[in-house]
């Protein structure tokens, strides 16, 4: 699958940028903020199906990978970096969530099964379809929150986003073979919930 993730190897603009942000330059950070965060904001919200959680927690990381910056190194890119801190954080805020309360499709964003931002659907050419799209678009939604974190998490990255399995192995620290894998039964489950449709 090619997606312009595969070309986020570190780019000079992000090694110079990530070099003066080491050196105190705030505005360098900021530069890096501006760029990466609506693809980190997908992912968490993708994760969490709330847009106030997701916020909260891209705000987060971002404020964490401030705080770690020196320890930083260059050897991913900036972006499979802090992909990496935002994942397990939001993966934390997760378990953390789960124990609170039984998590039910209840929970989630009031309208968010017609929510372009998390399966966009609604752009229908012909609007005799626009019941089925809204439908299977709903479906899909659910079917998404079914899946337990670490599955939603690699249909994500892979399905959603377009990364690699070599960078989703990198950002979850697991073999590719766990990620292939993780995906085939995700696909299963998800192929489950939508059969009707995929007749």
């Amino acid at each position: 699958m090619s997606s312009e993730f595969e070309n986020e190897s570190p780019t000079d603009a992000d090694e110079v940028l990530v070099s003066r942000a080491q050196s105190g330059d705030t505005l360098a950070f900021d530069q890096l903020v501006v760029r990466y965060s609506p693809r980190l904001y997908g992912m968490i919200y993708h994760m969490t199906s709330n847009k106030e959680d997701a916020n909260d927690l891209t705000q987060d990381v971002f404020a964490k990978a401030y705080r770690s910056l020196n320890r930083f190194r260059g050897r991913s890119s900036f972006y499979t970096w802090i992909y990496a801190i935002g994942t397990n954080m939001t993966l934390n805020f997760l378990k953390k969530r789960n124990r609170r309360a039984a998590w039910s499709l209840d929970n989630l964003d009031s309208g968010i099964q017609n929510d372009e931002a998390m399966v966009d659907l609604a752009h229908a050419a012909n609007p005799r379809h626009q019941s089925d799209l809204n439908e299977l678009q709903k479906k899909l939604n659910e079917a998404m929150q079914s899946l337990s974190n670490a599955h939603r998490a690699v249909v994500t990255m892979f399905d959603i986003q377009g990364i690699p399995h070599a960078e989703i192995s990198k950002i979850l620290k697991v073999s590719e073979g766990t990620v292939r894998s993780r995906l085939f039964y995700a696909h299963r489950q998800l192929q489950g919930h939508l059969e009707e449709f995929i007749k």
